[in-house]
């Protein structure tokens, strides 16, 4: 991506009086954030008289100034600017509205992965908890060998996912509530240092930016956004890891809870979420991989499916891009990940995906996955 378009992004997206969703607006309208500031004279034909006002916002040379700052200081670093426009970019937090438009990232590990599963819950978590995410991620792992693990490297449940996943050999990704000049709690910095080698750090925060009250709670979504499901491993009545599963919820993500103890504080918000049917309940990795359809297909009938495909001869130019994209992956592509390989919009695509299942030339699976049949 060109340098100005990354530049414009991250200025768009923190010009004050410009929110999140408003940012996403804006975007939209062009189609990139470079001519959201060169062409802003024009937005006022596109936008609603309500979102017309943000437009004196966007006059702000020191929004620009601080962009570069921040630019500076991610190439210094080896940082990656990802823009929203970006194939690295987390397809699946790509189609929620308040994504933000620049993620920062440090690691080395594919934000695409087939499968991404969020693992959160209590910051003061207890053995119950702890051995619940070892077993489970180690289980997971024998089940599904290509699984990213999020979370959000703070106390409890989630420093116990990123460890599980590292000591089973699982990318693990932590999303924090700050910039990267920083790891918030101390106390984790090697275990973040180790993630970098096998997964990464990931951030909508600029550095210098303070770990606040209300940066954790917005970094949530990001948590459930960039999903598959989310799994609640232990929650008190109230907290972060509710909101999470909210938010889930919202983004239209599976949501998923391991039960405790009737009485056990920190049990609570679990047993809530089961008993008000806003998560299923799970007992193990193998309970979610069938509840989440991801199974693994035996992989013994490759020549009858090259002859399946070949029966239909009459697809549109779009249909053939879209098997084109999809072909060199045997489990599948996402469909946001989809759309960007195949260049087609999303509407379109997805009536044409349609058709292609119809046809019997592509099969759907869980989170939005499509494979050629």
């Amino acid at each position: 991506m060109k340098p100005e378009e990354i530049l414009h992004c991250l200025a768009l997206q923190q010009t004050p009086g410009v929110g999140l969703v408003s940012a996403r607006v804006l975007y939209d309208v062009f189609g990139n954030a470079t001519d959201v500031f060169t062409r802003r004279a024009e937005l006022v034909h596109y936008t609603q008289p309500a979102q017309r006002r943000l437009l004196n916002h966007l006059d702000n040379p020191e929004a620009l100034r601080r962009a570069e700052r921040e630019l500076e200081f991610a190439q210094k670093n080896g940082i990656d600017a990802i823009c929203i426009g970006d194939r690295r970019y987390p397809s699946r937090l790509r189609e929620c509205p308040d994504a933000p438009l620049v993620l920062f990232f440090k690691g080395d590990t594919n934000l695409n992965a087939l499968r991404v599963v969020s693992m959160v819950g209590t910051r003061k978590a207890t053995d119950y908890g702890r051995q619940l995410c070892n077993d489970f991620v180690r289980d997971l792992k024998a089940l599904c060998p290509e699984v990213l693990i999020v979370s959000g490297l703070a106390y409890g449940i989630d420093i116990a996912a990123h460890r599980a996943a590292l000591d089973n050999g699982l990318p693990t990704v932590g999303v924090l509530a700050h910039g990267l000049d920083r790891i918030y709690p101390p106390v984790h910095r090697n275990t973040a240092i180790e993630m970098l080698k096998m997964g990464g750090l990931l951030t909508e925060y600029m550095s210098e930016t303070n770990p606040d009250r209300q940066n954790f709670v917005q970094r949530n979504r990001i948590v459930a956004g960039m999903a598959d499901a989310t799994i609640v491993v232990e929650s008190a009545a109230k907290g972060g890891a509710l909101i999470t599963a909210g938010l889930a919820t919202d983004y239209f993500r599976d949501c998923f809870a391991f039960p405790g103890r009737v009485g056990d504080p920190y049990s609570q918000g679990c047993n809530a979420l089961v008993r008000d049917n806003k998560a299923s309940l799970i007992l193990s990795a193998e309970d979610f991989v069938k509840a989440m359809s991801w199974d693994i297909a035996p992989t013994n009938h490759q020549a009858p499916q090259a002859i399946q495909r070949q029966l239909f001869l009459d697809l549109s130019p779009d249909e053939e891009a879209l098997i084109a994209a999809l072909r060199p992956h045997r489990d599948g592509l996402q469909i946001n990940t989809l759309v960007v390989e195949a260049d087609i919009p999303i509407n379109r695509a997805s009536a044409l995906l349609f058709e292609l299942e119809m046809k019997g030339v592509v099969k759907a699976l869980a989170g939005g996955v499509y494979k050629v049949v």
